[in-house]
C-alpha cells in the first residue's frame, strides 16, 4: 500500500506508475474521498472542541444552582450531529481503504517500461550443453524411469497435479534439503516451517488479495486460503509488530508446498510439470531498513543464483519490465533455468524488492536508534522453486543410455547415488 500523503503530493507519479504496471485503480475517487474525509475530520474536531467548551460552562452554571435543561437539550442534539459525522468518517474511510488496496506499487526508476517482451537479460551463467543426441523432455524421462506419475495424480486430484515416486520422490526431497542447507548454513537464513493455510488479512498484507483472488484456493467456511507461496505466512509473522533496529536485517528461509489455480494461464505450459497447481518451493524472505534494501536485493539474487550454480545448471537473469512485475513489487529479477528437453528457459525464481509496500499493508515497522518508527522494507525470492528445477536436473543431466547423472551437490542427499536408472 502506498502512503496516502505520498499519493496526494505525487499524483502525476502515482498515475504514471499505475499505467506502467498496466493496472486499474480509481485514483480520482481516492483523492475525492481523501479530501472528503479530511474535511469531515476538521469539522468534527471543531465541533468536539466546542462541545467541550460548552460542557465546562454548563458545569459552572449548574454549580451556581441555575437551570441548564434548555442548554442540555441543545447539547444532546449537538452531540448527535458529532456522532453522525463520526459515522460518516468511518464509512468514507472504509471506502477509501478498499480503493487504496487496488493501487499497485510504483516501479523503481531502473525498471524498464513495458510488458513481458520488454524484459531485459542482465546476466547469464554457464552454457547450454552439447549432448550429441536429442535430449528428451522431462515427461518422457519420468515415464521411462518411473519416477513421476501424471495419470494417477489426475485420477486422485484432477489435471495439473503430479505424484513423485521412488527415486523421483528422493530427488525432490534431496533438492529441498540441499537448498535449505545452503541458505541456512552458508547464507545465514533462519529456517521457518510456516502454516500452509492463512487468513484473509495475511493474504491482503502481502498483496495477493484482492487482485489475485481468482488464482487462490480457499476454504470458505473457515475463511482461510491455501498459500500460493511461503512469502505470505513468513512476512505476516510480524504483522502489527515493531522491530528494534538492531534486529535488522532479518533473513528467513522456509520450505512449503504452494497452491495456485493458475486461473489466468489456461492452456499455457500444460505438458508435464511446468505449470501445476501444487508444487514445492524454498522461499527466502528479508526484513531490512530502507537504506540497505537495494543492496540486500542484489545479495538476495546472488543467494538464489548460488543454488543453480552449485547444481551446474545454465540460467539467465531477467530484469522484469513494469507491466510484467507482480502487483506489489517495485523491482524484480526472474531467474530462468534452461531446459534442453523442452528447449526453453523456465522461471525458477522471482527476486523482488517491495520497498515498504507490504509493510504498510501489514503494519510492520522498526524503531530507529533515534526512537522514531518507520516501515521496514520487505524482499523475497524463491530459493528456488520446484518442480522446474527438478525438470532442469532431469533434462540437463540425462544420458544417451537413459540414465540421469545425479549432480555432485545432490549425491550426499541421495545416499551417494550417482545415477537414476
Amino acid at each position: 500500500m502506498l502512503d496516502l500523503k505520498f499519493i496526494r503530493d505525487n499524483v502525476g507519479k502515482v498515475r504514471e506508475g499505475i499505467k506502467k504496471k498496466n493496472s486499474q485503480a480509481d485514483l480520482d475517487e481516492i483523492l475525492k474521498l481523501d479530501e472528503t474525509r479530511r474535511n469531515l475530520l476538521k469539522e468534527v474536531e471543531v465541533m468536539k472542541a466546542e462541545r467541550n467548551r460548552v460542557s465546562k460552562e454548563l458545569g459552572v452554571i449548574k454549580s451556581r444552582g441555575e437551570d441548564i435543561s434548555g442548554k442540555s437539550a441543545e447539547m444532546k442534539m449537538f452531540s448527535q450531529k458529532i456522532k453522525d459525522i463520526d459515522s460518516e468518517v468511518v464509512d468514507v474511510t472504509q471506502k477509501l481503504d478498499c480503493l487504496m488496496l487496488a493501487i499497485p506499487n510504483i516501479p523503481n526508476e531502473a525498471v524498464p517500461v513495458g510488458l513481458e517482451t520488454d524484459n531485459k537479460t542482465v546476466k547469464e551463467w554457464g552454457k547450454k550443453k552439447d549432448f550429441g543426441f536429442k535430449p528428451l523432455p522431462h515427461w518422457e524421462l519420468c515415464e521411462k524411469l518411473d519416477i513421476a506419475d501424471f495419470k494417477r495424480a489426475s485420477k486422485v486430484s484432477g489435471t495439473g497435479f503430479v505424484v513423485f515416486k521412488g527415486n523421483g520422490a528422493l530427488l525432490e526431497r534431496a533438492l529441498i534439503n540441499f537448498m535449505l542447507d545452503v541458505h541456512i548454513k552458508e547464507h545465514g537464513y533462519k529456517e521457518i516451517i510456516p502454516p500452509f493455510l492463512v487468513n484473509e488479512a495475511s493474504m491482503t498484507g502481502t498483496g495477493q488479495l484482492p487482485n489475485l483472488k481468482e488464482d487462490m484456493y480457499s476454504v470458505d467456511k473457515e475463511g482461510l486460503y491455501l498459500i500460493p507461496t511461503a512469502e505470505v505466512p513468513v512476512t505476516n509473522l510480524y504483522a502489527g509488530e515493531i522491530f528494534p533496529e538492531a534486529e535488522l536485517p532479518l533473513y528467513h528461509a522456509a520450505f512449503s508446498a504452494c497452491f495456485r489455480k493458475e486461473a489466468g494461464s489456461y492452456g499455457k505450459d500444460t505438458r508435464g510439470m511446468k505449470r501445476i497447481h501444487q508444487f514445492d518451493k524454498v522461499e527466502l524472505v528479508k526484513f531490512v531498513v530502507p537504506e540497505s534494501s537495494y543492496e540486500e536485493h542484489e545479495k538476495l539474487l546472488s543467494d538464489a543464483e548460488k543454488i543453480l550454480q552449485k547444481l551446474g545448471l545454465h540460467y539467465r537473469v531477467r530484469l522484469l519490465a513494469s507491466g510484467d512485475m507482480s502487483f506489489a513489487a517495485a523491482k524484480c529479477y526472474d531467474i530462468e533455468v534452461y531446459s534442453p528437453g523442452c528447449n526453453e528457459y523456465l522461471e525458477v525464481s522471482s527476486c523482488s524488492n517491495f520497498e515498504d509496500f507490504q509493510a504498510r499493508r501489514a503494519n510492520i515497522r522498526y524503531r530507529a536508534q533515534s526512537g522514531k518508527t518507520a516501515y521496514v522494507h520487505t524482499l523475497n525470492a524463491s530459493g528456488v522453486a520446484l518442480p522446474r528445477t527438478f525438470i532442469a536436473v532431469l533434462e540437463n543431466f540425462q544420458m544417451e543410455d537413459g540414465r540421469i547423472a545425479v549432480p555432485e551437490a545432490l549425491r550426499p542427499y541421495m545416499g551417494g547415488m550417482a545415477y537414476i536408472d
